[in-house]
């Protein structure tokens, strides 16, 4: 069943408003990941990929982040609309971020560009403001006062 959706105030957005399939679109602030006390990516160049029910999932690209503490995993995962993801280990946490190297053709624009999981890093900002981890470990969408859900991911929201 569809939960009900919260009416966003000013300055926000649904959720449920976001498109399916999801869109890419740029992001005007300043997006930040810090882990172990250091800066992993800042980036004032983001995409935002948005999609029905989840939280955005913020893209950095690669001339904004700290390759040096990042290694290629073996994991990979397939997305009914980007295709093939492929995931980055950052430090000793296994799968913190993922990208996609040959993305589909509505997403050239995140290519190779990495999103980062809230939940796997010490600290995701978006301006100013400390990103909440979307609920769950499956979808990377960060939560701030800019959006409203409720969102998927959570326990008992695999059938929305």
């Amino acid at each position: 069943m569809r939960p009900q959706r919260i009416e966003p105030g000013p300055g926000q957005e649904s959720v449920w408003d976001y498109p399916r399939p999801p869109v890419v679109v740029p992001f005007a602030g300043r997006v930040r990941v810090v882990h172990a006390g250091r800066v992993v990516a800042d980036s004032s160049a983001a995409l935002r990929v948005l999609e029905t029910s989840q939280p955005p999932a913020f893209y950095l690209p690669p001339a904004d982040i700290d390759f040096s503490r990042l290694q290629a995993s073996a994991s990979t995962t397939w997305c009914e609309w980007k295709g093939s993801a492929q995931y980055w280990q950052l430090d000793h946490v296994a799968d913190a971020a993922w990208s996609y190297p040959h993305p589909t053709p509505p997403f050239v624009a995140i290519t190779d560009h990495l999103a980062f999981y809230a939940q796997k890093v010490d600290e995701c900002w978006v301006d100013d403001e400390r990103v909440q981890p979307n609920p769950g470990n499956f979808y990377g969408g960060w939560i701030t006062s800019t959006v409203v859900g409720p969102f998927k991911g959570g326990t008992g929201t695999r059938d929305w």
